[in-house]
């Protein structure tokens, strides 16, 4: 176990180099000139040069990451050139909308698809097993805007239960802000416990083929004891992976969500900076949530020992 660990840990950190210069180089790759958009119809040459010069554009790219780098590992991820704030404080102040949007959404998916992913492969084959799968993919199939835009229009414009744009923070509105986030954390977590209901039942249907499992039904032990304390812990490694690549995949498309909703979030921001070509900012967000994403995966690889004997020595 210890090897694996640290060839898991080794692994990460040239992920992180490679993830900094693709995004790097992608942000270079966007059409357009931030310096020219930040004019608009002011047509001054002499502008135009200082404001290449002040954000660092004049100078070649090999340069301009170069120093893009040495900022990074000082903590320092530049400046807005639209809103003229620093990057950090700009992420710090959408990130807590993003994360609770995240952190809900997966809590949601989970609880909701693990006993019916065990329920599905403990039926496997009668009617409630073809349900649960049709509904599935059903849910995986609506894009996430779409079931935003019905949520909205059922629960906010027909019976005026919630909101349906904007946000408040805890201190704002105290618990009351937290009915902001309902709508787009079940648009959100539908298609997410489609897959992970999948998953959990894909994997619980192979171990329930064993037979250790036939031992223990022979044992006399109850349904609800078989499914529960031997199939979900031998059956949750393959899902803990999937709910892993859930999560980088709700930070990665916040931005469709946050956008429906009128959300401050990280993803609104990454939006509404390449509109901008605001490339400090842009560079921020990629970052952060490849970042995020990379550790996410990194735990992941790092708890999966614990639901598989193999990797435990």
């Amino acid at each position: 176990m210890p090897t694996y660990l640290f060839k898991r840990i080794a692994m990460a950190f040239p992920t992180v180099v490679i993830v900094a210069v693709l995004v790097f180089a992608m942000i270079r790759a966007i059409p357009g000139d931030p310096a020219t958009l930040m004019l608009g119809d002011i047509h001054d040459p002499a502008l135009l040069v200082h404001l290449r010069h002040e954000f660092g554009l004049d100078e070649s790219l090999p340069m301009q990451f170069l120093h893009w780098i040495e900022h990074l590992l000082r903590g320092d991820l530049g400046m807005s050139i639209a809103r003229h704030r620093p990057v950090s404080t700009l992420i710090a102040e959408a990130f807590p909308v993003t994360a609770q949007i995240v952190l809900c959404a997966t809590v949601i998916a989970c609880l909701v698809a693990i006993p019916a992913g065990l329920f599905a492969a403990w039926r496997q084959n009668h009617r409630s097993d073809l349900a649960v799968v049709m509904t599935t993919i059903l849910l995986v199939s609506i894009p996430s805007f779409w079931s935003g835009i019905l949520l909205i229009w059922v629960f906010g414009v027909k019976l005026h239960w919630l909101p349906t744009f904007g946000y408040q923070t805890f201190a704002q509105a105290g618990w009351g802000s937290f009915k902001y986030l309902v709508l787009p954390v079940v648009a959100v977590s539908l298609g997410e416990i489609a897959v992970v209901t999948r998953m959990i039942r894909a994997s619980s249907i192979d171990v329930l083929r064993l037979e250790y499992i036939a031992h223990a039904r022979a044992k006399g032990l109850s349904e609800a004891r078989v499914l529960g304390r031997h199939t979900l812990p031998n059956a949750f490694g393959p899902a803990l992976t999937v709910i892993g690549l859930v999560v980088g995949h709700l930070l990665a498309g916040g931005a469709v969500i946050e956008t429906v909703f009128t959300l401050p979030g990280m993803g609104r921001l990454l939006v509404e900076s390449i509109y901008a070509r605001d490339y400090p900012v842009v560079q921020g967000c990629l970052l952060v949530i490849a970042l995020i994403y990379v550790v996410i995966n990194l735990l992941v690889d790092l708890l999966y020992p614990l639901f598989d004997p193999r990797l435990k020595h």
